[in-house]
């Protein structure tokens, strides 16, 4: 299936009820904590991706 037509199937309700099943699984107390992980490790992603990016501009220009 093509990922565009997915993504146009999922409206409103879809995203409540896809909510209101996260709450019953993991509880009000856990989804603050798995939120607060889910940011450390993007932030974590993204400062890896600024070094990455430093060290290939520096390689750059030790090359010229």
């Amino acid at each position: 299936m093509n990922i565009a037509f997915i993504t146009a199937m999922i409206g409103p309700p879809e995203i409540i009820i896809i909510a209101i099943i996260v709450l019953l699984l993991f509880g009000g107390r856990k989804i603050p904590e798995l939120m607060r992980g889910l940011g450390k490790g993007m932030r974590e992603f993204k400062d890896a991706q600024k070094d990455d990016d430093k060290k290939t501009a520096a390689e750059n220009k030790e090359q010229e």
